[in-house]
This record gives structure tokens, C-alpha cells and sequence, in this order.
């Protein structure tokens, strides 16, 4: 259980400082691994945590009985959990990137320390909190509070300094040594054998010019990987004579030691030195890159960083090249930069001028992202438009900030572009967050805004507030007035319909709905919102029994979002007829479309519809007098529910079909059966524990 990044490259030494590290690890609750950039303390933490996943994996589940610590070489039952913080430059973000990590995403309306502490308090994991040097205060406050709120909690953190927490254990981990076991002329060889599979290391003036290198470089792990990278095409001996002539005078003018202190000098140096022999295109891309705040997709970094003598195709190429050096790393189809090798680029984009207008830009594209994903929203490509969103959310971030302090008005057309993907998938704290920073720092009124102001409410009500939300309906409702757009019509009938029938007014919320509809006939693909009307009427004609008309209306409904492609409506549609077909006595029918919707959930990541899936799935396999298996399929809802921050929810009407069909799978089961079975489905990674319930079976059955 976790989420343990994949090693790249082979580890190489460490031995000393792995040992001293899992001995900490077993002793203190907060351990914390300092020294320069590129020393190399992700790459030990990240050995650490591997190593000790691999206890997590041979462990006994809890239920069984066998007792679980470090006496037994098992101390984190609950997983190991990787939280990589370098993206991150605004505080406000921590508590939330650390909780989508650990898997809460939270849709409720308390603060997010307070959720985060009530998430951990009873589990017993490894939180991995690497690269805290930007956010350093921000994380000496959360890991004080976490470690008091959780006792079966441990942290390893990497930092260029300690937190300075009460009871905080600091490793610090030096360069390699130049001589004895583990030392860097290993890693030099492993390196640059791996940059230049013919190379010969064996010889005498080619071993005197590596240890050369790594004397220059005082063994700091990244400058060695660095300079290993430039040996398929030059010699070692040429690339000893380079580095130990060029440079110093030239990094010195550059750096300012706010940011590149004495201790960096060597790695400052290899950088530089490895700057020096890209090709003039790809330096240029280097300080261009360096406005992304996370992976880096190749058609962004085209739409961003072509320009003057860079051409897509050169940007293109220049990324391999770049690559190929390690100034890159591969991660799948993107691209990955370390932060000091980010760092570095941005000192050279500030020479350059280009810092601002290359900002102006990558905010610019990533607004433009957020208009095509959507105009995108209702079509074929909806799956894949959520997984883009996810895929740059760091970007996206870094966007809004950028908007917000500079052009206000494109923040607020971007965040209520971009909001309602990120209320879908858990992102609900930092879509609040943006939308009412927007909404406060830009006031002209017009269709922007006013989608701005729906999807600020549909953040609200998912929290719980529904009072709140439908206050921000009649808001949103006064602004489409104004507007006269349709579109912010249709918007603000669905927010107040649907809050309606979440707080129990289920012929308010037909009525407001079905209204909108018939004054705007259109198509239901016309407009996201003409989908989204439609949906919530077809909810007010379940919740007033209206089960005929309800069926016909989600079984058309889902046949059109079928036919186009479309995901996130008809896995609703599949909710309603789940719903309706348990009403009418048809279970079997019933799970069908209840697997159906989870399924179309989880391509979403969509963690609240996918809990809320799950309920109809026990539900109508309860009803079948299966009780075993629906009382695993409950035990898994309930850890989505715990995911999302909330008990059960859903639409008033689901409640005591829930409270009737848990009731018939106990009396089936036997309450001895029942419980075990629906604890299984608890303590299950989540995952795993949904891919049984979607295959039908669980462990024991």
C-alpha cells in the first residue's frame, strides 16, 4: 500500500547511511535527512521507503489478529505514502497536495489540517515529505500537528535544513567519499558506462582523469550523474580538462549565494559546466523551462518556449537533448527537472529578460488549456480532458497565481473554467481557494463571472453547505439575468435545482429544472449545462416518485451520452436507473447499472460518485440475499466515504433504500459473516478493494 515513486537508476552505496537511516526509522517518529542540493537525499529516503514498503506487503492484514509493529519488522500496516513537494512555491497548497497523496480528498467543510489529522489519527504509516525546502515553516507546523494527532504516524522528510520540530531526528547526508566502499568512483563508473556502454575505464590515464572529476565535483552525487552524461561524446580525459579549466569566474557573477550558498559550489560548478556544453538552443530551452511548475509535457513545452530561434521542432528536439545530458528526466511521455537544475534555469532566464514575458506566456497557455478542456467537457474526449487537468495541476496552480496578480479577469474566466474538473475529482479546498480569490480581485460583471459564481456554489454545496450553496444559486441566477446568456442560465437553474433537492425540496428542484429546460429547448449536447438540467430533473422525477417517467428520461439520456462518448452525465444516468430498478424490485438490473456508474467514476477519479456507486452496488446485491458479498462492497463504499471526509450521503431518497438493504445482507449473512466481510472491504487498499467489488468477489469468498 502506497505510492512509492519507481527508481530510475541503480543505487548505488549508501550502505552506512541506509543502515543509520532504518535504524532511526524504528527509534524516532520524525526523522529528517539534510545537506546541499543533489547530495543525493531523495534517492537514500526513497531506498528507505522502498525497503520498507516491502515489509507493508508481507504483512497480515489487522483483522486477523496478528499484532503489527516493529518487533516484527512490519511498523507501517497502513502503508508508505511519497509526497514530492518541489512543485509546490505557495504554502497554501501543502496541507492539500499531502492529503490528495494520502488518499483524502476531502468534500467536507472543515479546515483542512483538521481533516487531514482526523484521517491519519488511527493509522499507522510512513509519510514521506520530500524537497520541504520552499515551504519549510508550512511544514514544521503540519508535521507538529500531525504528530501530535496521529501516535501510530511516522515522517521522514528531506530538506537542505531541519524542520525544527520538538523530538525532530536530522541526518545529514554528505557527498560520497572518494575513496573506501560505497564510494563515488562507483557511481561515476556505473554512470558513465550506462552515457557510453563502449567506454573503457580500466586504463590508466582514463582512471586518473575519473578521479579527477570526482575530486573536482567532491563526490555530490547529481554533479557526477551530470557529468557522466556528456561522455558519449566526449572522452574522460577531455571532460577532466574541461571542467577543471572553465567556469568558476563566470558561476560566481551569475549566482547570488542567497540561492546557491558555499556549499553548492561543486554543484553549482557540474551544472554550470553541463549548461556550457549543451548546444545554444537547448540553453535557451533550459531557462524557458524553468517557468513549469511540474512534469512537463512536450506540446505545452512547445505552445510555451517556441520563439526566436527556437522552433517546435527545435523545442522538440532540444528536449531529447537536454534529456540525454540530464539536465531531463523521462517520466512516461513527459519530462521531469529537478528543482536545483529549475533554480538554475531561472537565474539564466532573469539574465535573459524573458522572465516575465515567458511567466505571461505559460499562464497564458494553461488559461487557454482551460477553455478547450471546457469546450471539451460534454464530447468524446471528456476522460481524457480530467486526466489532462490531473496530469497538470501544478501548472494550472501556478497559472492561477500568476493571473491572479496580474491580469485578475483571466483568473476568474480560468478558475471557473477549471473549477468544476477540480470539484469532480477532490480538489474542492483549492477550487474554493482560486474561485474566491478570483471573485474578490476582479469585479466586472458579465457571463465570466458569473460561471465563476456557479461553480463557486457547486464547490459549496459538495461540501455540505447547502444553505450557502443556494445562496450563491439566487447570486449566480441575478448575474445570468444580467448576462442574458443562456448558457449562465442553464448554469445557475442547475445549481439551485439540485440544492433544492439536496436539502429535501424535491418538486422545487423539478420544477426549477424542468422550467429552465422548457424555456431553452435545445439539445442536450447544446451546452454542458443542458446535459447537467437534464440529470437533475431526471433526480426531482426519482425523488417524487415518478419512477416511469424517471426511467424513460435516464434511459435516453444515457443512450445519447453513449452515443457521443460522453462519461461523467451518463454514469449519473446509470445512478438513477440502479436506483429506480432497486426500487421496482429488480436487483439484478439494478447492479448492472450501479457497476456501470463506479466504473465510469473511477475513469474520472471521481472519488465521492465512485462511494456513492458503491452504496447502490451493496445495495442490490443485498438484495439478491447475497449478503457476504454485499457487505464487502459496503465495507469498500464506506472507505471512499472516509476519503471524501463525509459520512453517507447522497440524494435524501437513497437513505432508507441504504438503511433496508444493509439490514436484509445482515439478516442473510449473519451478523458474525456480515462483519467480517464488511471490515474486509475497510481496511482493503482501496483500489485493490474496488477492483473486487467491481470483479463481483472478495478475499474468503
Amino acid at each position: 500500500m502506497g505510492n512509492i515513486p519507481e527508481e530510475k537508476t541503480s543505487f548505488v552505496g549508501r550502505g552506512t547511511e541506509l543502515r543509520l537511516l532504518e535504524g532511526a526509522l524504528e527509534e524516532h517518529r520524525l526523522i529528517t535527512l539534510t545537506g546541499s542540493g543533489g547530495v543525493g537525499k531523495t534517492r537514500l529516503a526513497l531506498r528507505a521507503a522502498e525497503r520498507a514498503r516491502g515489509h507493508v506487503e508481507r504483512r497480515a492484514p489487522e483483522w486477523a489478529g496478528v499484532p503489527v509493529g516493529p518487533a516484527h519488522g512490519r511498523p507501517y500496516p497502513d502503508g508508505v505514502w511519497w509526497v514530492d513537494l518541489s512543485p509546490l512555491y505557495d504554502e497554501r497548497t501543502l496541507l492539500i497536495t499531502v492529503s490528495d497523496t494520502v488518499g483524502l480528498s476531502d468534500h467536507s467543510l472543515r479546515m483542512p489540517i483538521e481533516a487531514l489529522c482526523e484521517w491519519l489519527a488511527d493509522r499507522r504509516l510512513l509519510l514521506v515529505l520530500d524537497s520541504c525546502d520552499r515551504v519549510v515553516a508550512a511544514c514544521r507546523h503540519l508535521v507538529g500537528e500531525l504528530l501530535t494527532a496521529a501516535p501510530g504516524l511516522t515522517v521522514l522528510t528531506t530538506s537542505r535544513q531541519p524542520l525544527g520540530v520538538s523530538g525532530e531526528h536530522v541526518l545529514d547526508v554528505t557527498p560520497l567519499p572518494l575513496e573506501g566502499p560505497g564510494d563515488v568512483l562507483m557511481l561515476f563508473r556505473d554512470r558513465a558506462v550506462t552515457a557510453a556502454p563502449g567506454l573503457r575505464l580500466d586504463d590508466t590515464a582514463t582512471a586518473a582523469a575519473a578521479v579527477r572529476i570526482c575530486r573536482e565535483l567532491e563526490g555530490v552525487p547529481l554533479a557526477v550523474e551530470l557529468a557522466c552524461a556528456q561522455l558519449d561524446s566526449r572522452s574522460v580525459e577531455h571532460m577532466a580538462d574541461l571542467l577543471t579549466s572553465r567556469l568558476t569566474s563566470r558561476l560566481d557573477t551569475l549566482t547570488h549565494d542567497s540561492v546557491w550558498p558555499q556549499r553548492h559550489r561543486a554543484l553549482r560548478t557540474a551544472i554550470g559546466w553541463s549548461h556550457e556544453l549543451c548546444a545554444p538552443l537547448e540553453r535557451l530551452l533550459w531557462a524557458r523551462l524553468s517557468v513549469f511548475g511540474g512534469d512537463i509535457d512536450p506540446q505545452d513545452a512547445v505552445a510555451v518556449c517556441t520563439g526566436g530561434p527556437l522552433t517546435a521542432d527545435a523545442v522538440l528536439q532540444a528536449l531529447e537533448g537536454l534529456a540525454g545530458r540530464s539536465v531531463l528526466r523521462h517520466d512516461g511521455a513527459r519530462y521531469r527537472m529537478l528543482d536545483t537544475i529549475r533554480e538554475y534555469g531561472a537565474m539564466w532566464l532573469t539574465e535573459l529578460g524573458e522572465d516575465k514575458p515567458l511567466a505571461d506566456r505559460h499562464a497564458a497557455h494553461f488559461a487557454d488549456l482551460a477553455r478547450l478542456a471546457h469546450t471539451g467537457w460534454p464530447g468524446p474526449e471528456q476522460v481524457g480532458w480530467y486526466r489532462r487537468i490531473t496530469d497538470t495541476h501544478a501548472d494550472l496552480c501556478a497559472a492561477l497565481n500568476h493571473l491572479l496578480a496580474h491580469e485578475p479577469e483571466t483568473a476568474v474566466e480560468m478558475a471557473g473554467r477549471v473549477a468544476f474538473f477540480w470539484s469532480c475529482c477532490g480538489h474542492l479546498h483549492e477550487a474554493r481557494i482560486y474561485l474566491e480569490h478570483a471573485l474578490d480581485a476582479a469585479r466586472e460583471p458579465g457571463p465570466h463571472r458569473t460561471r465563476a459564481l456557479w461553480a463557486l456554489g457547486v464547490t459549496v454545496m459538495l461540501q455540505g453547505d447547502h444553505e450557502g450553496a443556494y445562496r450563491l444559486g439566487e447570486r449566480c441566477a441575478t448575474a445570468a439575468w444580467r448576462d442574458q446568456d443562456p448558457e449562465s442560465m442553464l448554469s445557475a437553474a442547475y445549481l439551485l435545482s439540485l440544492t433544492c433537492l439536496m436539502m429535501g425540496r424535491a418538486q422545487a428542484g423539478f420544477t426549477v429544472s424542468d422550467r429552465a429546460l422548457r424555456e431553452r429547448p435545445a439539445d442536450p449536447f447544446d451546452s454542458p449545462s443542458q446535459l447537467r438540467c437534464r440529470l437533475v430533473r431526471i433526480f426531482s422525477l426519482t425523488a417524487l416518485g415518478r419512477l416511469d417517467e424517471s426511467r424513460e428520461q435516464a434511459e435516453e439520456l444515457r443512450r445519447v451520452c453513449l452515443e457521443r462518448g460522453e462519461c461523467w452525465t451518463r454514469a449519473y444516468a446509470d445512478y438513477q436507473l440502479a436506483l429506480i430498478h432497486l426500487l421496482q424490485g429488480r436487483p439484478y438490473e439494478a447492479e448492472a447499472h450501479a457497476r456501470s456508474m463506479v466504473s465510469g467514476k473511477e475513469e474520472l477519479g471521481d472519488s465521492f460518485g465512485i462511494a456513492l456507486g458503491l452504496d447502490l452496488l451493496a445495495a442490490s446485491v443485498a438484495a439478491q440475499g447475497d449478503g457476504e458479498r454485499a457487505a464487502h462492497a459496503y465495507g469498500t463504499g464506506q472507505a471512499f466515504w472516509r476519503m471524501v471526509g463525509h459520512p453517507q450521503r447522497g440524494t435524501p431518497e437513497l437513505a432508507p433504500v441504504r438503511a433496508e438493504c444493509e439490514r436484509q445482507a445482515r439478516a442473510a449473512a449473519g451478523n458474525p459473516a456480515y462483519e467480517d466481510a464488511f471490515h474486509r472491504g475497510l481496511v482493503d487498499d482501496g483500489q485493490s478493494g474496488l477492483a473486487r467489488a467491481l470483479r463481483g468477489h472478495f478475499p474468503g469468498a
